[in-house]
């Protein structure tokens, strides 16, 4: 995996507050990465979102607009 279908777990941030059977909540980065690697993990991840095409985004099943809209949020925000 290339970090993209993160990106797009951030993207459905609302079903996202479902718990898994431990009763924590799911996360779309690895849980093993601390703060600082979470930060960069998000910018990195948002800046290749930028990058794909049409048909790229067809197959993580985005649009246009909400890829730019996850792509240029800022990486601190969630």
């Amino acid at each position: 995996m290339n970090g993209l279908s993160d990106v797009r777990l951030l993207l459905r941030d609302q079903e996202l507050q479902a718990y898994d059977a431990q009763g924590q909540t799911l996360r779309a980065a690895p849980p093993c990465l601390g703060f600082w690697g979470l930060m960069r993990h998000r910018f990195i991840t948002r800046r290749a979102l930028l990058a794909l095409d049409a048909d790229q985004l067809r197959d993580v099943g985005l649009s246009p607009r909400q890829a730019r809209e996850e792509g240029l949020k800022a990486f601190w925000r969630e």
